[in-house]
């Protein structure tokens, strides 16, 4: 049986690697056009080569790159029909907060903040003008849930998540807007941080709960 989301468009951020690769793989198999992008040009690469997809080199937190890779996608694939805000980097915290270099402090609200901001400013307006399209922001229970020590990445997840619902009180009735927890996944950036009997979630949920709201 075809599936409903055969032909269409999706640009997935962070694609290189982790949820943001089986995002995209998920979607590939769905029968969507997938442009991958990321920093690592190698990552992308693999990826997209996989998936028979679009392999993009950028950097979400500068806008020339966001726009760049929004005309790119348009230009090679067609308009963009679901973008899945997914790039995202954490930094090590090994002491206080005040101890933290602000500038790598900040880089991490660049990327995980104003990355997804770019992102959804570059496709918002064809979407509009085109009646059609959906935004998926990965953002992260790190957002609200308690216990954590470290301060950049919880603090720029919650700016994301927030972000996230606003637009979609601004779009209501246009463009679907859905922020998303993923669940502790099973990734470079997880990797011995947490122990084994964490409470991890199967790398499959984050891919089919994306490949369920794009449809």
């Amino acid at each position: 049986m075809q599936s409903e989301l055969e032909g269409q468009v999706a640009l997935v951020t962070g694609g290189g690697r982790g949820i943001g690769a089986n995002v995209a793989r998920e979607l590939a198999a769905a029968g969507m056009r997938v442009a991958v992008s990321a920093r690592t040009r190698e990552q992308v690469e693999s990826v997209a080569r996989e998936i028979g997809g679009l392999a993009i080199v950028a950097d979400v937190s500068r806008r020339e790159d966001v726009e760049a890779m929004v005309e790119q996608v348009e230009r090679e694939l067609a308009p963009i029909d679901l973008l899945v805000a997914n790039a995202g980097i954490e930094i090590s915290e090994s002491g206080a907060a005040w101890e933290v270099e602000p500038e790598r402090w900040w880089h991490v609200h660049e990327v995980n903040v104003l990355g997804v901001y770019l992102c959804c400013r570059a496709v918002i307006p064809g979407m509009l003008a085109r009646r059609r399209g959906r935004i998926v922001i990965v953002a992260s229970g790190a957002a609200y849930l308690p216990g954590s020590r470290s301060t950049a990445y919880p603090s720029s997840k919650a700016a994301s998540y927030r972000f996230g619902e606003t637009l979609a009180n601004q779009l209501e009735g246009r463009i679907p807007v859905f922020p998303i927890s993923p669940g502790l996944v099973r990734t470079e950036m997880t990797e011995g941080v947490f122990s084994d009997n964490a409470p991890w979630t199967p790398d499959e949920c984050a891919p089919n709960l994306v490949r369920a709201l794009a449809s």
